[in-house]
Parts: structure tokens; sequence; C-alpha cells
């Protein structure tokens, strides 16, 4: 999702939504941000350290009560922020029958309003643990990140009853990042969009393609 359909980062962009409205200490917050932008980068990010972070401004607080917030956030940080090309490249698959999913490892809150504004019904992604209705600021079950992507892909086609031996030889992934790699590896057509420099690397390497 984050800079492959979306031409942007989910939470760097939530975080920014959040600080315009005085709503968190910006400052403190983006330099944070930063911080764990330049792990992911470089292929070290704490992933549950992370979320933990990502959820801190949910923690306590109902989803009806941030609704108007994330409807606001969606209208004006998401929407205008969806890659010129996605609607294109979800078009292509779809008039040759192929079924499109979203996997990705932000939390659903920050994922599920690209996903409608994408028309993709299937998001594959992290979730965020939810008590008696209130964000705990935990996750619930494993990240989607990394080599857990394929765990939640094979989750996913056991419930369309499809063996991943028929199916994944015959899929497209595509991703931005080298955190991406074992599900890269794992389809028979990786695709690099606007791929970081350890990802543009590994497609010298071995000659898949590239997109912008």
């Amino acid at each position: 999702l984050d800079h492959t359909l979306l031409a942007g980062d989910s939470n760097a962009l939530w975080l920014s939504f959040l600080a315009e409205r005085g709503l968190i200490d910006g400052a403190a917050i983006m330099e944070r941000q930063a911080h764990y932008l330049a792990d992911y980068t470089a292929g070290r990010l704490d992933i549950l350290a992370y979320l933990e972070f990502q959820l801190e401004p949910l923690a306590g607080r109902t989803l009806e009560s941030l609704h108007p917030l994330l409807e606001a956030f969606a209208a004006i940080h998401l929407a205008p922020r969806i890659a010129p090309g996605a609607a294109s490249l979800i078009a292509h698959h779809r008039v040759r029958g192929q079924r499109c999913a979203i996997v990705s490892a932000t939390h659903r809150f920050l994922a599920e309003p690209s996903a409608k504004v994408l028309g993709i019904d299937t998001l594959l992604c992290t979730e965020a643990e939810v008590i008696d209705g209130r964000f705990t600021g935990r996750i619930s079950g494993e990240p989607c990140f990394r080599e857990r992507k394929i765990g939640h892909v094979l989750n996913w086609l056991a419930t369309l009853g499809a063996a991943p031996t028929e199916v994944l030889p015959h899929t497209w992934f595509y991703s931005d990042s080298a955190n991406d790699l074992p599900l890269l590896e794992a389809v028979g057509n990786p695709v690099a969009v606007d791929a970081d420099a350890r990802l543009y690397a590994v497609t010298d390497e071995r000659g898949w393609q590239r997109i912008s």
C-alpha cells in the first residue's frame, strides 16, 4: 500500500494530520517517525516497537469517536495521494479475471480508508487490538510484515480453498521495499514499484520488472 498504491506513508500522513490539529506534539512525534522510517529503509526496523508507536494516538479511544477524524483524514490526505497509475493497474488485473488484495504492514484503521478509495475489498494487514470497544494500543495476532506477510496470504488462500502451489506461481506482487523480499520471492511475478535502493539492486540481479 504505502509508496506503492499510495504515494506516501499512511502513518506519516496521519501523524501530520493530527499535528496540524494540535492533537499531538508534532515536532517530537515526527522526529520519532523519521527515526523509524530510517530503520525501515535500512532493513533493521523493530516492527513491534513501531506498531506500538503507531497505535499510541488511538489507545483508549473508541473507533466511533475517531471516525470523524478518520473521514477527514481520508478526504484531505489519502484520496489526493492515491498514485496516478493505481486505478489503471488494478483495472488491468480485474479485466483478466484476477482477484486483487492489499497486503500491508500498516494497521487496519489506517489502511482501510485507502482500500475503500481504491475499491479493493480484500485487505490483509496488521490488526489493532480492541477490547470493550476501545483500542488498547497493542496489535492482535501477527504483524503483516516481511516474512509474516506470506503467512497472512496463505491464511487468506486457505479461506478461498486455493492451493498456494497452484496460485502463487501465477500471482503478481507489487512493492517498493526490500522488506518485502520474502513475498516478492514467493510469487511468480514480482514487480518493484519506485523501488528503494536495496530492492533496486535485487531487481538488477534477478531481472525483475520495475515500474513507477
